[in-house]
């Protein structure tokens, strides 16, 4: 499975972006996309994921309300609505991908596949 992350940019704080992440290959064998993020120093962090099959979704503390995962699966991509976005949201934002169910969802080693990152820069 090959995952392609776009969408990102430069937004002022209170705005939004969609960043949107193209699955290819077997993608009938998935488990779970999610999103996660990192800032230079910091860990990769959990932001949200979504079950390829069924409506399960599954946020951090620190963006529920303000952003939405979603996905089409006949289009095989997953997409991240981010509104109300403030400074402390700027990171490169990472998509992945697992092919098996994990307690762990919030952490980055349960997850098989990753896309590229795609900085997200919100200016105060």
């Amino acid at each position: 499975v090959q995952l392609q992350a776009s969408g990102g940019g430069l937004v002022q704080a209170g705005g939004s972006l969609t960043l949107s992440c193209a699955a290819s290959g077997r993608t009938v064998s998935l488990y779970r996309m999610g999103w996660f993020r990192q800032v230079p120093g910091k860990e990769r962090e959990f932001v949200a994921f979504t079950k390829w099959i069924g409506d399960s979704t599954f946020y951090a503390d620190s963006v529920k309300g303000r952003f939405t995962i979603s996905r089409d699966n006949a289009k095989a991509t997953v997409n991240l609505q981010m509104n109300s976005l403030r400074p402390e949201d700027t990171a490169v934002y990472y998509c992945a991908a697992d092919r098996a169910y994990s307690a762990f969802y919030y952490a980055p080693r349960s997850y098989e596949y990753w896309g590229q990152g795609t900085q997200v820069t919100v200016s105060s």
